[in-house]
């Protein structure tokens, strides 16, 4: 990536819904990029972007945006049905492009942004934040360190019990399924800590409870590596039984995560001992700096749009498989 001396960035969708807008402008004015136009359909919250970021120009179509507001780089914050529509349009106009995860909602699309984006010789990328969360972190410290051997076996597990709520996330036309959210993260987060080939997946999608909403209840897929390894990850809405959140076998030892900090265990004289560790902090702010390094110093992307594939085909192959009663070969291995 050539060197440039600042890269102006658009955001399209400024919602109030968590105020992602407004933490993706900051995040980007502190890793040194130059927030200059918003794109946002709804008057009163492209109003609220004017608050909070007096320089920068509005727009309410995207082509006047990316026409008109000199942007270089566009970070997408829409609904997921709309990512990937919105990404190739980006990418087709030459702008470096990051989506809010998940990257969009099937292979199909991840490929069709993945050559849309080498086509104009344009960055991509989408925002997996929690790479950086302070559990993760730790996760990972252990486990680079070899404290607990070769990892074999991971469970991840998110949710509980109650309604997902009435909106647009509950809606599998828009937002993909039950997977396609929080299960972006699980899955994001188990190939980084099993990052080898994938044999195949397996699914079992669960729709029991909540009849006014089309979200499945229950999603899991068990993912079969090529080593041998495998990982189970559930996201679960009526799941009254708690389980902890991680569960990780090594050859030497292991970690057990119900909230706070980690449990370590490992061989201490040929006994099991156990050892507590702190969570590391959390730095989203990361993400974005990695970007600005990428974009102005050629600095390697952390969250690679092949990666983010690879999380979509997973999700996918989930699906595909609890449909199908058999384990599903993933795209791309």
């Amino acid at each position: 990536m050539a060197s440039v001396e600042t890269v102006r960035c658009g955001v399209i969708g400024y919602g109030g819904a968590f105020n992602m807008g407004k933490a993706h402008a900051g995040w980007m004015t502190a890793a040194g990029l130059q927030p200059v136009a918003v794109c946002e359909l709804d008057p009163k919250r492209a109003a609220a972007a004017k608050v909070d970021f007096p320089a920068v120009r509005t727009f309410d179509e995207v082509g006047e945006m990316l026409e008109d507001g000199g942007v270089d780089l566009v970070t997408v914050i829409t609904p997921h049905n709309t990512h990937a529509p919105l990404a190739l349009q980006c990418l087709k106009a030459g702008k470096h492009v990051i989506t809010e995860k998940p990257f969009c909602l099937t292979v199909a699309e991840a490929t069709a942004m993945i050559d849309a984006a080498k086509a104009n010789g344009v960055m991509l990328s989408t925002f997996h934040n929690r790479r950086w969360d302070g559990d993760y972190l730790a996760i990972r410290d252990v486990i680079d360190r070899g404290i607990i051997g070769e990892v074999f076996h991971v469970e991840a597990i998110g949710g509980g019990w109650g309604h997902p709520g009435h909106w647009w996330r509950s809606d599998k036309k828009i937002s993909g399924g039950g997977f396609y959210d929080w299960g972006a993260h699980y899955i994001d987060w188990v190939l980084g800590i099993l990052p080898g080939p994938m044999k195949n997946v397996t699914g079992f999608f669960h729709k029991l409870v909540w009849d006014d909403i089309t979200n499945e209840d229950h999603t899991q897929a068990t993912i079969r590596f090529a080593g041998g390894a495998y990982a189970d990850v559930q996201i679960s809405t009526i799941a009254r039984a708690p389980k902890p959140r991680w569960r990780i076998l090594g050859t030497k030892g292991g970690i057990l995560d119900e909230g706070g900090s980690l449990q370590v265990f490992g061989d201490m004289a040929g006994l099991t001992g156990r050892a507590e560790v702190p969570y590391q902090k959390t730095n989203w702010q990361a993400y974005y700096d990695n970007v600005a390094a990428h974009l102005l110093k050629g600095e390697p992307l952390a969250v690679t749009p092949e990666s983010a594939r690879r999380v979509i085909a997973v999700i996918e192959t989930a699906e595909k498989s609890a449909k199908s009663g058999v384990s599903e070969p993933v795209p791309y291995e």
